[in-house]
């Protein structure tokens, strides 16, 4: 309803609602209240809001008229969106998916665990503003899948960890329950998603390969993202595998991953505590009692960091704050050398 009065204005102008089921470069599918569409992209200069559409964006289309083909005139504003830094040295971050509920990250139990990887995975989910869940697939290839489902569960605060498998269907009824709304699968290549996706879609509509015997590694066989209807409701995204996931102005989805480290920092001494070395650290003081894995700490301080690093390409100011400390030890290692008391 609210959606509907937003979209008033647009209405006005001869526009439509619809949402992009599948975006290609300068080409959507839509779906819009008229049917299925296929539109053209409108240039971002040209455009209302200069947003590249993505799938699951809500968009305003023109209809097509006798001489013209139907156009993307405007994505909507998105209430969530999954996204990340691109693989490039830029500050450019991408939009995996738009409007979305749930994002089940997919895990390997056939592989070993790479808790650092699930932390990053969670970050990006809890930053998109949907509900993550972790999806432990190829259970029957695990010798003890009560163990790996409590070590996920431990690098996983406040996030449901179900385990499955798409061959026995081992999971897949409790998995379908909690699944909710528009849900996108991530994880990386050889994960299951797509397997798993087909049996959540009740037919094989994903491509799916095998894993590599030379490096364990799958391959990419979904090549785009597209929104596919499932049969209990709501619509399923499946995602091409992530090799690398870089962080973007994701503090929130930090804080929400390490829980237990955003909420002890409340009782440092300082409001600025780096949780390094300063005195009076709380969340230093529970590493050293064992209430906190220093493994935890150390993936918080990399990913921080990392995230730090990407907001300093588009922010001078902060890229300015970084760069002094560095530029302060140069400096005094030519000071040093300068030095008549200098030796090499």
């Amino acid at each position: 309803m609210e959606r509907e009065r937003s979209f008033a204005p647009s209405r006005a102008d001869g526009l439509v609602p619809g949402r992009v089921v599948r975006a290609e470069r300068g080409l959507c599918d839509v779906v819009a209240e008229t049917g299925p569409v296929r539109a053209a992209v409108v240039p971002a200069a040209a455009s209302r809001d200069r947003l590249t559409p993505c799938t699951g964006d809500w968009v305003a289309v023109r209809p097509a008229g006798t001489a013209t083909s139907a156009t993307v005139v405007e994505v909507l504003e998105r209430r969530t969106a999954v996204v990340r830094a691109t693989s490039s040295r830029t500050s450019h971050a991408q939009v995996l998916a738009a409007n979305v509920d749930t994002v089940a990250v997919a895990v390997s139990l056939a592989d070993p665990l790479r808790h650092g990887r699930i932390e990053r995975m969670l970050a990006l989910a809890w930053d998109s503003g949907a509900t993550p869940v972790v999806v432990l697939t190829k259970a029957d290839r695990c010798a003890d899948t009560q163990r790996a489902a409590a070590e996920v569960a431990e690098v996983a605060p406040g996030v449901e960890v179900l385990v499955t498998s798409a061959s026995t269907g081992e999971g897949l009824d409790v998995l379908t329950a909690v699944l909710a709304g528009t849900v996108v699968l991530l994880g990386p290549s050889g994960a299951g998603k797509s397997t798993l996706g087909n049996r959540l879609l009740g037919e094989d509509l994903l491509a799916t390969g095998a894993v590599r015997d030379s490096d364990g590694k799958g391959r990419h066989t979904t090549a785009w993202r597209e929104l596919l209807p499932l049969p209990h409701g709501g619509v399923l995204l499946d995602t091409p595998g992530l090799r690398g996931v870089g962080l973007h102005d994701a503090d929130k989805g930090l804080d929400q991953t390490f829980a237990e480290i955003t909420e002890r920092a409340t009782d440092c001494r300082f409001a600025d505590c780096a949780h390094s070395t300063e005195p009076g650290c709380a969340v230093l003081a529970a590493v050293e009692d064992g209430r906190l894995n220093q493994r935890r700490l150390d993936s918080y301080h990399r990913l921080q960091r990392e995230n730090a690093h990407a907001a300093s390409r588009t922010d001078a100011r902060l890229r300015a704050e970084l760069e002094r400390p560095m530029k302060q030890i140069s400096r005094h290692i030519r000071a040093l050398k300068q030095s008549p008391n200098f030796k090499a």
